[in-house]
């Protein structure tokens, strides 16, 4: 008899109760931990392939250390002029306004636009003009979710401050 007054006591209950919010709050914790240690894994991975990826930087890591290029890279994507296309392996290497190389992975369910109509990785020339958005992979690559290949610039149609030489 006491087994059963013991299962249904407001004793036993509170304790259930307290379990369970004590394994929702470890579950939420041990979500932001695993964020955490995906966002520094991808830190670390970038920076280890910085070299291979972009020549590294000419003065070396601390070589501007006090300067003002603090910037960082922005994983998400890239715009810039399109310097190589590796068709095979679907590798386009596009070097952005800084002049900054990024890899950029073109997957099959990337999406490359021109104009109005879609087109495919085999469209694409050297020299175009390119916005990407993606995702980084933990290689310092970007994954390419859309490719938009903007129309060529004319010179003459540029105020005289932006004109290039």
């Amino acid at each position: 008899m006491k087994i059963d007054n013991f299962l249904q006591s407001k004793l036993l209950k509170g304790v259930i109760i307290g379990v369970g919010i004590f394994a929702v709050l470890t579950l939420v914790f041990s979500l932001g931990v695993f964020v955490g240690l995906e966002k520094a894994e991808y830190s670390f991975r970038w920076a280890d392939q910085y070299h291979r990826n972009f020549g590294g930087p000419q003065g070396g890591f601390l070589g501007d250390f006090m300067g003002a290029n603090r910037d960082f890279a922005n994983a998400n994507g890239s715009f810039g002029q399109i310097i190589n296309i590796d068709a095979p392996s679907k590798i386009l290497t596009v070097k952005d306004v800084s002049n900054v190389e990024n890899n950029i992975l073109v997957g099959d369910k990337t999406i490359i636009i021109y104009q109005r109509k879609n087109i495919k990785i085999s469209d694409l020339k050297v020299d175009e003009n390119v916005v990407i958005i993606g995702e980084p992979d933990n290689y310092g690559q970007i994954q390419a979710k859309l490719i938009r290949v903007m129309p060529p610039i004319l010179k003459d149609s540029l105020p005289s401050n932006l004109n290039p030489q």
